[in-house]
């Protein structure tokens, strides 16, 4: 059986700068260079982080300005359509789900999430698709989360193998982690990149048959989390996609039999009643 193309997903974060045109060009972008999917992020700092750390961290703090304005939704998923792609956003409150539900075609919880029934729970009871990442998770954390998510929902859930490190190690990525969650819980497995390498794209496709890949996106390096080291540029990633398509094509449909760039030689072929090339019937017209 041929593998199936992966679903690739072009993670904005806070890249966007609370720019409207900016958000646009991102979606733009993720179509052209092949992405199946867009998704931002809906957080609003009061409510991500406890007041006691936001009393004493002035760098907390200043990630309001990382915030995605509510009203930019109804054009970000309309436009994101336009271009034939699926619209996702992660929820960091409570809140956040039913404010996304009009304009959303899955959830997504971000691995810091994973242990928050409640907000699996919110995303399950609206019957949309539901992706979590499972970075820093044990077996136990995960095998919990998706108990939670199935008691409350018959929609699709697909699980994303992360490492929390930005950027992550390419010595620290563990794709075959890929295998042990789809054998573990039998449903869509994927990955969630931070390591910004084609090597473990390919990877995890290839050998490990994910099925989905998120990678943070960038559209010229001026991002407000590039400098972290996790995030792709375009031009990188459109090579990345590219390879990836290329290289499941070429699996072919596993058949033995002549291809099409092969026919017009079949004939000049050693004949068997003597050894020499082309076969008899075409010396005889050459």
């Amino acid at each position: 059986m041929n593998q199936e193309f992966p679903m690739f997903i072009a993670e904005v974060s806070s890249n966007h700068g609370k720019d409207l045109d900016r958000a646009k060009e991102f979606i733009k972008v993720s179509s052209q260079i092949g992405c199946s999917a867009v998704k931002f992020q809906l957080f609003k700092i009061d409510e991500l982080f406890a007041p006691e750390i936001l009393a004493k961290s002035k760098e907390h703090v200043k990630r309001k300005e990382w915030e995605l304005p509510i009203e930019f939704l109804p054009e970000l998923s309309s436009y994101t359509h336009e271009l034939g792609m699926k619209f996702s956003c992660t929820p960091f409150y409570l809140k956040a789900v039913r404010e996304l539900e009009p304009y959303v075609d899955f959830y997504k919880i971000a691995s810091y999430e994973l242990l928050w029934d409640d907000l699996i729970i919110e995303c399950a009871k609206t019957g949309k698709e539901l992706v979590l990442s499972t970075g820093m998770a044990t077996i136990e954390e995960i095998a919990h989360a998706v108990k939670v998510f199935r008691a409350n929902s018959d929609a699709k859930l697909t699980l994303l193998h992360a490492i929390s490190g930005y950027p992550t190690p390419v010595k620290e990525a563990n794709v075959s982690a890929i295998r042990t969650l789809r054998e573990a819980f039998n449903c869509n497995i994927g990955l969630s990149d931070h390591s910004v390498s084609t090597a473990v794209l390919l990877r995890a496709i290839y050998k490990y048959d994910a099925t989905m890949v998120e990678f943070h996106l960038d559209l010229e390096g001026e991002g407000e989390e590039f400098s972290s080291g996790h995030c792709w540029l375009p031009e990188q990633i459109c090579n990345t996609i590219n390879l990836v398509n290329e290289g499941i094509i070429a699996d072919g449909d596993g058949i033995k039999k002549a291809a099409p760039s092969e026919f017009a030689d079949r004939d000049w072929r050693a004949d068997p009643r003597d050894g020499l090339r082309p076969l008899k019937k075409i010396r005889e017209t050459f």
